[in-house]
């Protein structure tokens, strides 16, 4: 019996041979209605110059930019996002030969550096001519917007955290001890004071300088290693250069935090949020990102990748980087409770468009008990001429006051401060006036109110919206649209956290997955007949 070299690194020597029965015309083996020639179409709509611009030369028979982000495209619409399992599958999956055209394999490193060097620069404008596209062709209406949120890990260890409330603590400390040190060696070598009060990086380092200028005069020679004793200056020096570099880390380190409270070391950009995702059940913090993604008939028209961990300060900016590059203009913002605030209510009404946000108690304002809660405002009686409040037991609580908050973003909200004159002998004051951390006794204190005026005239008209026939409508929406645009990033393709490091690198990432999703939506509601449907239940509710 013959027997094979099974070692032989060419294996076609042992094999026997056949007649080669697949059609060598990959066009022929793809069947007409796969969602790969519809994602072809798409991008070869598209003007791809900025994404050619950061080329600077091409080689002959090298991939072009444009079937390199049709396989981009392809791969996170199959569920690849490594760079060596795209590259594999380039190889083995007659889809991915199809958007090669026959050109050489590309390896995992250039197709990561395309990704992170040639295609993040770009992305907004790729996702900008996507929604564009889908409004030539009648899939989003560019009147209603569904906006949620989800925060996906980062790629970065966890264990690795800087909180800017302890750097701060930190920093103050190691001041004292800096001002000690300084306050030392002026006195030592007779020095003149160089800081007024607070001791300052340029503090040390002039009283650095000066004492260099003393070594110089006095020919002092500075000694290392064991068994050689140190002078006082040369301590003093070593001394100053430790604080100068620790108070530098401190200062790098607040700059980065920026207006953020924490960041990762791996990914200095990724802040620690908590995750729904909580594998050890104690409410561990997470480096992550906020996802923010502004939906249009189940389309995903606009997407940011904030720092914030709550929803509430992510909606202006989202509006405003939204339309500085969409020609379209929303007239309806839909979104959750979670983005109720008076800033988000103001920029709305003030460029002309219609908030349907739930209130943040809507849902608990409809129990029994919050109804019967006497301390709750909303439970009062308000006397629109005498602009006062009359509580349970009749008596009045009158403006007593203003007073301005601002918040981290700027902006000012005024609110209206009601007392009420006497709640001394009133029966019902444990129930009214709440609260166990008072440091007022509790015969001294009084009820009072701190009402927004313009908040509760947005809220009330928010409230008319979501509950009017149409706003049914766009709240059921809403939960089906956003939250389904999530279900399938997180459950169907798996997409839990992300490769790329840094914001714009995962800012490419997130665009990736909304356009091939895009496209993947597309192709379901051309096969399923289903194209130009704009919103979901209206028969129902009609």
């Amino acid at each position: 019996m013959k027997k094979l070299n099974t070692t032989n690194k060419n294996y076609t020597t042992n094999e026997k041979c056949f007649q080669l029965q697949i059609p060598m015309n990959l066009n022929i083996i793809i069947p007409d209605d796969d969602s790969v020639r519809l994602l072809s179409q798409f991008v070869e709509e598209m003007d791809l110059t900025c994404l050619y611009e950061t080329y600077s030369m091409f080689k002959e028979n090298q991939v072009t930019p444009r079937q390199m982000l049709k396989i981009l495209l392809y791969a996170y619409l199959d569920g690849k996002y490594s760079s060596r399992e795209i590259e594999k599958a380039c190889h083995r999956d007659v889809n991915y030969m199809y958007l090669l055209e026959g050109k050489h394999v590309p390896d995992h490193a250039t197709i990561a550096r395309f990704r992170s060097l040639h295609f993040a620069p770009c992305a907004k404008n790729i996702l900008t001519q996507c929604a564009e596209l889908l409004f030539e062709l009648g899939e989003i209406s560019g009147k209603n917007i569904f906006i949620d949120g989800t925060k996906i890990e980062a790629n970065a260890n966890k264990y690795t955290f800087v909180w800017k409330r302890a750097v701060t603590k930190n920093q103050e400390k190691f001041g004292k001890k800096a001002a000690a040190l300084a306050a030392e060696c002026v006195q030592t070598y007779a020095l003149k004071p160089v800081w007024q009060g607070k001791v300052k990086i340029k503090t040390l380092k002039k009283l650095r300088k000066k004492l260099y200028a003393i070594k110089e005069q006095e020919c002092i020679e500075f000694v290392y290693g064991s068994g050689k004793r140190k002078t006082l200056l040369q301590k003093h020096i070593e001394q100053l250069e430790v604080c100068l570099e620790k108070l530098k880390e401190y200062n790098h380190k607040i700059h980065v935090c920026g207006k953020r409270n924490s960041y990762s070391k791996t990914d200095t950009d990724a802040t620690f949020m908590r995750m729904k995702e909580d594998a050890m059940k104690n409410g561990q913090l997470k480096p992550a990102y906020n996802l923010q993604h502004g939906i249009d008939a189940e389309y995903v028209v606009w997407l940011e990748a904030l720092a914030n961990p709550t929803d509430t300060p992510t909606l202006v900016p989202f509006l405003e980087d939204m339309q500085q590059h969409l020609s379209l203009k929303y007239m309806n913002i839909v979104a959750d409770a979670g983005y109720e605030s008076e800033e988000n209510y103001s920029y709305i009404e003030e460029h002309g468009q219609f908030a349907y946000i739930k209130p943040s108690n809507y849902e608990i304002s409809k129990t029994r008990k919050y109804q019967a809660d006497i301390s709750n405002r909303e439970n009062m009686v308000y006397d629109e001429e005498k602009d006062c409040y009359r509580c349970s037991q009749g008596n009045l609580l009158k403006a007593a006051g203003s007073k301005q908050r601002q918040t981290a973003s700027g902006y000012i909200a005024t609110k209206v401060i009601y007392k009420c004159s006497d709640c001394t002998d009133c029966p019902v004051k444990g129930r009214c006036i709440k609260g166990n951390h008072w440091k007022v006794p509790e015969s001294e204190r009084f009820k009072s109110l701190e009402v927004s005026r313009r908040f509760e005239r947005q809220r009330a008209e928010s409230l008319k919206r979501i509950t009017s026939k149409q706003g049914i409508i766009l709240r059921i929406n809403r939960s089906i649209q956003s939250e389904g645009s999530f279900a399938d990033l997180k459950w169907d393709r798996g997409f839990r956290r992300f490769l790329c490091r840094g914001s714009s690198n995962v800012y490419a990432e997130c665009v990736l997955l909304a356009i091939s999703h895009n496209i993947e939506k597309l192709h379901n509601k051309i096969q399923h007949g289903k194209t130009g449907a704009h919103l979901h239940c209206e028969e129902k509710v009609a």
